[in-house]
Formats: C-alpha cells, sequence, structure tokens
C-alpha cells in the first residue's frame, strides 16, 4: 500500500478501528495505524512541510495537504498536480487517488509532485491562485504555466501523455539522451 490511501483513509476520519500517534514531535508528522492491516504504520504529512520542495524530494511518491504550499516554489523544479474537491469523501478523489496509485513510478519520472486540497473553506494560496470549481485536478508545468484542468478523474497514462507533450518535457527527453 502507498502513503496516498493512508492520507485519503485519514482525511475520512475519524473513522472506527484506526488510531493515531505521533511519530515525532519535531517532524509535525503523524503515523496512520490500522489495527485491521497487521499493524503496519505509515508516516504522512498531516500539516503541509516547512519546505515542501524538501518534503517531495525526500518522498516523491508522497502526497501533499495544500495548506501551506505556494506553487512558485515548484518553478523549474516539479509538476504540480493539484486535486480539488468539495469535499474528501467524495468519489472522484477517491477514483483519482486509486488512479494515481496505479503507476506512481511515471509520475515520478516526470517530476510530479502531487498535491490534495479538499476543504474550500481553508482558502489556501493554491486554491486562490487556480480557482477550481468543485472536483477537479490542474496540472502546472514546471514554468508556472496550467497545462490542462479536468473535471473528472484521469489515468496515470493520460496525464503523463498530456505532460509529455509540453515543450519543457520535450526539451528535458532531449537533453537526457545528449
Amino acid at each position: 500500500m502507498t502513503r496516498a490511501l493512508p492520507l485519503l483513509l485519514m482525511l475520512l476520519a475519524p473513522l472506527p478501528g484506526w488510531s493515531q500517534e505521533a511519530t515525532g514531535a519535531s517532524t509535525g508528522s503523524e503515523a496512520v495505524v490500522a489495527p485491521e492491516a497487521d499493524g503496519l504504520e505509515m508516516p504522512i504529512e498531516e500539516v503541509a512541510p516547512e519546505d515542501p520542495v524538501a518534503a517531495w524530494e525526500a518522498d516523491p511518491t508522497a502526497i501533499l495537504p495544500a495548506e501551506g504550499i505556494d506553487l512558485d516554489a515548484f518553478e523549474y523544479v516539479a509538476r504540480p498536480l493539484v486535486i480539488f474537491a468539495d469535499s474528501p469523501r467524495q468519489p472522484q478523489v477517491q477514483e483519482q487517488v486509486r488512479l494515481l496509485e496505479a503507476d506512481l513510478a511515471s509520475l515520478g519520472l516526470r517530476d510530479v509532485v502531487i498535491i490534495l486540497d479538499t476543504d474550500p473553506e481553508a482558502r489556501t494560496d493554491v486554491r486562490r491562485e487556480l480557482r477550481p470549481r468543485g472536483f477537479g485536478i490542474v496540472l502546472v508545468d514546471k514554468d508556472g504555466r496550467v497545462t490542462f484542468r479536468r473535471p473528472e478523474p484521469l489515468s496515470v497514462r493520460e496525464i503523463s501523455r498530456a505532460i509529455d507533450r509540453t515543450p519543457i518535457r520535450q526539451e528535458e527527453l532531449r537533453n537526457s539522451t545528449d
């Protein structure tokens, strides 16, 4: 199980049978303990890290919460893929996370950082900048331009194709073969 599903499950909390235990006061992260899942502990970020770029570089498969994230921090470093919803319980959110988990390696090869924003009341900087309506996914390229907006979940294959067509990705591919 990857880190995306525990984050989604935590957003759906409180659920019976799940408990949270602090893993370290200095990191600000928590571990979700699922007794039904053989006692596995998976640390996930509950709050946006002080340095989201460093957090993404440390674990490119992590899903970062949108709170406290400035998209400009990822400029020319990574491609933010932002999942917006009005509630973490929306079926589209669950479907999108499931689709992303199917092939996180492909997204990692394309320097994609996944950001989840499911609380319209929080009015995060990401939400103010990209102005979503209901469920949607937004891909921002490394130069800060919005590559696409979609109102429905997309597979990693569809996301990868859109990234591979961008001029920045084309340049990356040319430079990697030289």
